[in-house]
């Protein structure tokens, strides 16, 4: 499931966030990005570590979690820190999947699914288009500020090179309850159906029914 997340940042976040990246130290993105990546990614990526990396961390993955479109699509257990990205002129990010497990020891995790944030506006720069290969084609995407897109994280995907201006991203994974993709889109449009129908008449008997199956089958599916 490919999925557009509509206002996750608004416009003082936005302002807040771009001034902070511009204050912190950012490093070659190759030092994140496992043996195959590493041999078509060019871009930069802020240095871990800083109490403005854990605060800007913090702003993003909690708006992130206020949605309930990604809550319900995610359906999130784990959840990586996210990676702030920058892009260029001229750098590009060329087509990999993303590794299958990410962290060390025993925060190790299994990417399920991914979330681009786009943290500037698309008439900042031109090119860097995120592509992504779904059953449907190619899906090329350049959301506007403050908008974010999920998508699994298996999917073969590129940033398109920067010609002019700079891209400003931020990046993470998710490892959710339900491994299987196909599960997890069925659940999301069962839950947004039982949302729609318990908003209208919550005693409606129909609305019961299916409130019960989307929690049995969340419950049969999920791993925790």
């Amino acid at each position: 499931m490919l999925l557009h997340l509509k206002n996750i940042l608004d416009t003082d976040k936005l302002g807040n966030i771009c001034e902070m990246l511009g204050k912190v130290p950012f490093i070659d993105g190759r030092h994140s990005a496992g043996m195959a990546a590493m041999q078509v990614k060019n871009n930069l990526e802020m240095q871990q570590g800083t109490q403005q990396a854990q605060y800007l961390d913090q702003l993003v993955m909690g708006s992130l979690a206020e949605n309930a479109d990604f809550r319900g699509a995610a359906l999130p257990f784990r959840v990586a820190q996210p990676v702030f990205a920058r892009y260029h002129a001229s750098m590009r990010y060329g087509d990999h999947i993303d590794d299958p497990i990410m962290g060390s020891g025993p925060e190790k995790f299994r990417t399920d699914v991914a979330v681009t944030v786009f943290l500037n506006s698309p008439k900042d720069y031109e090119g860097g288009e995120l592509v992504i290969q779904s059953s449907f084609g190619e899906q090329r995407i350049k959301y506007p500020s403050g908008d974010a897109v999920l998508y699994p994280a298996n999917s073969l995907h590129r940033v398109e090179e920067v010609t002019t201006g700079e891209r400003l991203v931020a990046v993470t994974w998710i490892q959710s309850m339900v491994r299987d993709a196909a599960k997890r889109e069925l659940l999301f449009e069962l839950d947004q159906a039982r949302n729609t129908l318990l908003q209208q008449n919550s005693e409606d008997h129909t609305a019961q029914q299916v409130d019960r199956s989307y929690v049995n089958l969340l419950r049969r599916w999920a791993e925790v």
